[in-house]
């Protein structure tokens, strides 16, 4: 005879007993409130305050009741990390390592397994597809950062997976704090149905104090963070910058300061030398961390960013400089945060921070294990610093003096009085005291619906209520509720003109509909036709529908776009087009810029083609696609002709043209005229001599990631064939690019490249 189910009191009680420590009072509320309500709980508390202690009651919950539950994070990065700390707690509750397991879509470690972390994508996909993921004995579902919702391109996806949950899964939502949770509850009651129990709290594990630095420069500012010994310096400490070169500017400035306590410099120095520092960046940032500083962004190739995270989480780094995506992504414990601006943004448009942001930062201060106190400093311009000492050298000669040689040196400092620039942004300490005092920010609905969810759904069933009634239930204002639903009737007419579902009822045909104005197999430009009151209830794929679903990382309109068009374009002109739909930082972009049709002449694509519709259709001119010589009579004339003439456009922006013209209106389409990886194959796929010609030694991540992208892109052009070419030649084609640049990359971070070529073999769901 089996035993007896234990009951929720006596579950809770188990899991109350099994703690190391005594929970904090958000967590034993969170805890109590989790065990005794009927569909969910929201708890929101600041970073650090030890939600995964919440978390783990869930999947507590569901192993002794045998039960599944999923865990849901944002961030692949995150995955691993939670899986790792899943595994362990399964073991320490006396279940097994293999209980737990992850899928992400790129990866699967024991993908039957009763726990499941995955990303949101995950879980909405196997929500759509219920026939072949049962639900019946889902207990939970933990939805982790879930102010990821806020997140105007993936934040959709949770939120529509909370509209899919059957009634009998119980929610549990863990975020930082919010502005609007009793908002959010209430939603979630009049939309979903789902009365979620609130639990809140603003009070940190570790307090947070908050200074203003208006007397010290950056440099004089960290040494006196340095003094002291370990239970009384400042150190460790994150310093955010807001973009990647001034990360570098800082860091430099740090070079030569004493912020070591003893002993750390020999073990600095042993681990630096078990590593190549010889290529790009690694010279310069060896210098940086000989001094306890290190360097982390996007521009920091993935090995060199790995190993500053290990030795700061060692100890063996006093400062980590890093942009401000740090804050949100991997876990870098510090005493302290400081903050060297509080803008943000091109030198001509900087912005003061935005509340929200400038929280993130300020969570990473304050370690649990180790401090008692957490420890934020935002530093004035140093403009003001100086004006600040000068007028304090200034106030203490008296005005009324006598002394000829005080009235002499009060005169001179008068004629060295500093001033703010012109061309400066400045902040002050009451907007530093007011960003600190700012409420959280609002969880709302932001982006539109995107393309590959819709045809997801779509591919799961052509019933388009169901859509309709997730799009009119979405927390945004009643405006843009409003623009909602005729912004999915324009997408599914779209996607029926050119032939990927069929409508029913079917849409009124208007009397100057065209189909394929451009010859490339689309509907046709020309404003939208759809009578207002039309909406259509079903929309049937058809067999052509499963070529948008090929597409992860592109919009898939444009990727079948391209695919049309690419069967007779050159091996030039596929770089071309598939490099210009991987979004490059324009910091970046401008050194990768497709050279003049001197240096790479267009292509068959763009001469048989291209220029032709172009032309055809009125969308560019001839001297735009580089006809027409300049008179060569006379030098200089000719030279003023040709600043005067248009640039020639290129390849990626007459496919663009095209594209708009053939689907007006489509949005979440962003193309960009890059020749990055085109003329790394160009050097002999040499990165570290392409990155040095290019001066990009401090940005080679950023290159380094988009030849990653564009090797994932690629094997995802292969799986569909263009009609001019034959599945041989074009398999063919994409598979020695893909070759010539895996090998660049494995020469550069090996690691790295495995991952990526990992994440494409197992792509799998969504």
């Amino acid at each position: 005879m089996s035993p007896e189910p234990l009951t929720r009191d006596q579950l809770a009680s188990l899991y109350l007993d099994q703690l190391q420590f005594d929970p904090y009072p958000v967590q034993e509320e969170s805890l109590l409130a989790w065990f005794s309500s009927e569909r969910g709980v929201l708890t929101c508390a600041p970073t650090g305050t030890g939600k995964t202690l919440i978390a783990e009651a869930a999947l507590f919950e569901a192993l002794h009741l045998g039960k599944r539950a999923y865990y849901t994070t944002p961030l692949i990065a995150l995955t691993e990390q939670k899986l790792a700390e899943m595994q362990q707690a399964a073991v320490r509750w006396g279940f097994h390592a293999e209980d737990v397991g992850l899928v992400t879509g790129n990866r699967r470690v024991n993908p039957d397994a009763p726990i499941l972390v995955v990303v949101a994508e995950i879980l909405f996909n196997r929500l759509l597809h219920q026939q072949e993921f049962a639900f019946d004995d889902v207990w939970s579902v933990v939805m982790d950062e879930f102010h990821s919702f806020n997140d105007p391109e993936r934040g959709i996806v949770w939120e529509f997976t909370l509209g899919l949950l059957p009634p009998h899964v119980r929610l549990l939502l863990l975020s930082a704090t919010v502005g609007n949770a009793y908002e959010f509850v209430s939603w979630m009651r009049r939309t979903h149905q789902r009365s979620l129990e609130l639990v809140q709290s603003n009070e940190r594990k570790i307090p947070l104090t908050f200074h203003w630095v208006g007397d010290m420069l950056l440099t004089e500012q960290l040494e006196s963070m340095a003094e002291g010994d370990e239970s009384t310096r400042r150190l460790p400490a994150l310093v955010f910058c807001f973009n990647r070169e001034e990360c570098w500017n800082v860091a430099e400035q740090l070079k030569g300061k004493k912020l070591l306590q003893p002993g750390q410099q020999a073990q600095l120095s042993k681990e630096i030398e078990e590593h190549d520092w010889s290529q790009g960046a690694g010279p310069k940032l060896r210098q940086i961390l000989q001094r306890g500083v290190g360097v982390h962004h996007a521009g920091v190739l993935p090995k060199y960013r790995r190993l500053v995270e290990d030795l700061f989480q060692r100890k063996l780094l006093s400062v980590c400089v890093c942009t401000e995506t740090l804050a949100a992504g991997i876990n870098l414990p510090a005493r302290s945060v400081l903050l060297p601006s509080l803008m943000k943004g091109p030198a001509e448009k900087q912005k003061l921070i935005d509340a929200s942001s400038a929280h993130q930062m300020f969570g990473r201060a304050g370690r649990p294990q180790f401090d008692t106190q957490g420890h934020v400093f935002a530093m004035a311009h140093e403009d003001d610093v100086k004006i600040l000492r000068w007028r304090e050298k200034y106030d203490q000669i008296p005005e009324n003096t006598k002394d000829p040689g005080l009235m002499k040196a009060k005169k001179a400092l008068k004629k060295k009085m500093p001033t703010r620039r012109a061309n400066q942004q400045y902040w002050t300490e009451s907007q530093f005291t007011k960003m600190t005092t700012a409420p959280p920010a609002r969880l709302a609905s932001r982006g539109p619906l995107p393309w590959r969810l819709l045809m997801y759904m779509l591919d799961a069933s052509p019933e388009v209520e169901p859509i309709r009634q997730l799009v009119g239930t979405r927390l945004m204002d009643s405006k843009h509720l409003d623009a909602g639903q005729p912004q999915l009737d324009r997408m599914l007419l779209t996607l029926a003109r050119a032939g990927y579902v069929e409508l029913d009822p079917p849409p009124p045909v208007a009397p100057d509909a065209t189909a394929g104005s451009s010859g490339s197999g689309t509907p046709g430009g020309g404003p939208e036709v759809a009578a207002p009151p039309y909406r259509p209830l079903r929309a049937r794929p058809t067999d052509q529908l499963s070529k948008l679903l090929h597409f992860r990382g592109v919009n898939p309109l444009y990727g079948v776009f391209l695919i049309n068009h690419l069967g007779i374009a050159d091996r030039a002109e596929r770089i071309q087009a598939m490099e210009s739909i991987l979004e490059i930082p324009s910091s970046v972009g401008h050194f990768v810029r497709v050279p003049g049709p001197d240096e790479l002449p267009p292509g068959p694509l763009a001469t048989t083609r291209l220029d032709i519709q172009l032309l055809q259709l009125g969308l560019a001119t001839a001297e735009q696609l580089g006809a027409g010589e300049a008179p060569d009579e006379d030098p200089r004339r000719r030279a003023f002709y040709e600043d005067e003439r248009p640039r020639p456009l290129t390849l990626a922006e007459k496919l663009r043209l095209l594209f708009d013209f053939d689907f007006p209106g489509v949005h979440g389409v962003s193309t960009y005229s890059v020749w990055a990886a085109g003329e790394l194959l160009e050097y002999g796929g040499d990165f570290n001599t392409y990155v040095t010609s290019k001066r990009l030694q401090k940005q080679e991540g950023i290159v380094f990631r988009h030849l990653l992208r564009l090797i994932l892109l690629l094997r995802e052009f292969e799986s569909l064939c263009p009609s001019d070419t034959t599945p041989e030649e074009w398999e063919a084609d994409l598979d020695d690019i893909a070759d010539r640049l895996i090998h660049c990359c494995r020469r550069v971070d090996p690691s790295s490249t495995d991952k990526a070529l990992e994440q494409a073999a197992m792509a799998t769901e969504f």
